[in-house]
C-alpha cells in the first residue's frame, strides 16, 4: 500500500442527544480532531456532533462529502480522492457504527478497492447492543432491515422469520419508522405463537432506554409506548 495514501476512519456517533463521551472512548474524540474531511448522511447533525465532541475544532476548517438517499453513485469515487492524496477522510454515521444498516458500506467498499486502509473506531450499535441485552440467541442471528409495508406481505414475513428463527435456532432482528413501532408491535404479537419470544429495545444508550423480552402472549397484555423512539425487535421461537 502507498504510505502516501491516507486513512478511511469509521467515526461511530451517539445514538441519541447524550454526551458524546458517555459512549465514546477518548479514541474517537482524538481522530475527530485530527481529521477536517468528512463523508456524512447529514451535514447539519455531523457539525453539531463534530462541536460537542471537540468544541474548539474549527467549522470553517470542516470538508463535507453528502452520502444519503439523494446522492448520485457515480459520485462516490470522489468522496475517496482526498485519500489518494494522503489526507485522512472521516465516515460518520447519522446515529452509531458506520457500514452498519448504514449506506456507509458503499464508501468502505470502494475503499478496499482502491487500497485505502479502513480503520474502524470503537462506538455504540444499537443492534449489537440490543442482541447483548436480549437474552436471546446470540451464537447465531440476523439482521433483516425493514418489513414489508403492505399488511399482507408483512404477515407473510413475519411468519417466515418466525419459520426460520426455529428451522435455524436464530434470532431474527429488524427495524421499523419510528412512528410506526406502536403497529409494528401489535403485528408481532397478534401473528406470532404465543411462546414466541420477542425483544423490543428502545432508546439504547438515553436516559429513556427500555429493553424487555417476553413472549408474545405477556406482550398483548403489557403495553409500551415506542412511537418515534428508535426500536430494535428481536424474535425468536423455540
Amino acid at each position: 500500500m502507498n504510505s502516501a495514501t491516507g486513512k478511511l476512519y469509521l467515526i461511530p456517533t451517539t445514538l441519541g442527544d447524550n454526551a458524546p463521551l458517555e459512549v465514546l472512548p477518548i479514541s474517537v474524540k482524538k481522530v475527530v480532531e485530527q481529521i477536517n474531511t468528512y463523508i456524512v448522511e447529514n451535514e447539519k447533525t455531523a457539525r453539531r456532533f463534530i462541536k460537542k465532541i471537540s468544541s474548539g475544532k474549527s467549522q470553517g476548517a470542516l470538508q463535507m462529502f453528502h452520502l444519503n438517499k439523494f446522492t448520485n453513485p457515480l459520485e462516490l469515487p470522489e468522496f475517496l480522492n482526498p485519500c489518494l492524496h494522503g489526507v485522512d477522510v472521516g465516515l460518520m454515521s447519522e446515529a452509531g457504527c458506520p457500514g452498519v444498516a448504514d449506506p456507509g458500506a458503499e464508501i468502505v467498499k470502494l475503499a478496499h478497492k482502491k487500497n485505502i486502509k479502513v480503520v474502524p473506531l470503537v462506538g455504540p450499535s444499537s443492534i449489537l447492543m440490543a442482541m447483548m441485552s436480549s437474552g436471546l440467541n446470540g451464537q447465531s442471528f440476523s439482521f433483516n432491515g425493514y418489513l414489508p409495508i403492505d399488511k399482507d406481505e408483512r404477515k407473510k414475513e413475519i411468519k417466515r422469520l418466525e419459520r426460520l428463527s426455529f428451522d435455524n435456532n436464530q434470532s431474527q432482528i429488524f427495524i421499523e419508522t419510528p412512528y410506526r413501532n406502536n403497529k409494528l408491535l401489535e403485528d408481532l404479537h397478534n401473528i406470532l405463537g404465543n411462546s414466541t419470544n420477542i425483544c423490543v429495545a428502545c432508546d439504547i444508550s438515553l436516559t429513556t432506554e427500555f429493553i424487555k423480552t417476553q413472549e408474545a402472549s405477556a406482550w398483548k397484555k403489557n403495553k409500551v409506548d415506542l412511537h418515534k423512539r428508535p426500536t430494535i425487535f428481536i424474535i425468536h421461537k423455540n
